[in-house]
């Protein structure tokens, strides 16, 4: 059965776009998720949000307990998760209010939990390809049909936060081959892939990070200006794609199977 999870990140913590919503709470056994969870369905399609730093926004990116907002959707069902990030553009065609779908991604993080296994099971999962060709293919399409700005494959590199970059590491990160830079998709999709669970990325250009000298040092606040301009963006893409998302043999379910020790 399809089941659609929705991580929303900075400018999505109050995005009711289904019927029948209700609000549960989940334990776990890693602790509690970032907030309640809501649930309900589009189109008959059942759809499961997590607002990933809580619905006032309040949990900075290192101590959003990733792990149990995916066991959480593991354990609800969830078949396919939809992740939303606002992200610095390292590229100069990326431009802020574009979107992007992210193919891989680059680990800057040093203070959290990125597996379900500490022992005594070990798993050595694969991440040669880490987010779901399948999902990414849906949202390039349903981007082009909605003539929106979009870049269908990109490396974002998670850096630990809440700090933004300094120029130094912003320049650094472009000579890596980083497209993009966020503070939310790893562990994430380590930990989507360990559950077996199809996971995407939908990233949203705010700004250039501060790579780009001529441009104004990166601030909250315009990061938070340019996502209320595109959240409707965002929202029409979810809406487009939810109800195209098939079981299409995928082997972001089937990678577990051969990753236990």
């Amino acid at each position: 059965m399809i089941k659609i999870g929705i991580i929303g990140g900075s400018g999505f913590e109050k995005l009711h776009i289904i019927d029948d919503i209700q609000k549960i709470k989940k334990d776990t056994p890693y602790g509690a998720p970032s907030d309640l969870i809501i649930t309900g369905s589009y189109k008959g399609v059942e759809v499961v949000i997590i607002p990933r730093h809580g619905e006032a926004h309040q949990i900075i990116p290192s101590h959003v307990n990733s792990r149990a907002n995916i066991w959480a959707m593991k354990d609800l069902g969830v078949s396919h998760i939809l992740a939303t990030t606002a992200v610095g553009s390292l590229e100069e065609t990326i431009k802020p209010g574009h979107l992007v779908f992210p193919d891989q991604f680059i680990d800057r993080t040093t203070k959290r939990k990125a597996t379900f296994f500490e022992g005594p099971e070990v798993c050595h999962i694969s991440m040669a390809d880490p987010f779901c060709p399948q999902l990414r293919k849906k949202l390039s399409e349903a981007s082009k049909k909605l003539d929106c700005e979009y870049h269908e494959t990109g490396t974002v590199v998670t850096i630990e936060g809440p700090r933004f970059s300094t120029r130094a590491e912003s320049k650094m990160f472009r000579q890596w081959g980083a497209d993009i830079i966020n503070m939310s998709t790893v562990p994430e999709v380590i930990l989507a892939r360990e559950a077996g669970i199809c996971y995407a990325t939908i990233a949203m250009s705010t700004d250039y990070d501060c790579w780009r000298e001529s441009e104004t040092v990166v601030t909250w606040e315009m990061i938070a200006k340019v996502m209320k301009r595109n959240v409707k963006n965002v929202t029409s893409l979810l809406f487009e794609i939810i109800p195209q998302v098939d079981f299409t043999e995928c082997a972001c379910r089937e990678a577990i199977k051969t990753a236990m020790v």
